[in-house]
């Protein structure tokens, strides 16, 4: 992982995370200004993705758990997609506060996934 790429991800999962609750409790649907919110943490996730499988081939080795690290990064990966479905099936306010939520929830876990390469002794 890259550190400030870390700290990166998690300000702007959080950024996406208010901006689309601010917009669910303004009564917006979801649209492009909050898809497109997700859309982007999402592609942050992806880039992490392909540091990730990189890195340690490079010699920049976690600290903490390999298999933990992955596990974290496959379930932060699916959860802008799910949320989307969700969003874009049920069209309603709270899909966007949900949107929120979901990147909230990716902000915490990149957080922990940098806890799990930089400061996590095996």
């Amino acid at each position: 992982m890259i550190e400030w790429f870390t700290t990166v991800q998690v300000i702007v999962a959080c950024a996406a995370g208010v901006l689309c609750i601010v917009l669910g409790l303004a009564k917006k649907l979801p649209g492009d200004l909050s898809m497109g919110a997700v859309a982007l943490v999402e592609l942050l996730l992806i880039a992490q993705l392909v540091v990730a499988i990189v890195a340690p081939a490079v010699g920049n080795q976690p600290s903490g758990s390999l298999a933990e690290f992955y596990i974290y990064l496959i379930s932060a990966l699916i959860l802008p997609i799910a949320g989307a479905f969700w969003a874009l099936i049920e069209r309603n306010r709270w899909s966007t506060i949900i949107l929120g939520g979901v990147c909230l929830a990716i902000a915490v876990m990149v957080y922990r996934m940098g806890q799990i390469w930089f400061v996590q002794g095996v």
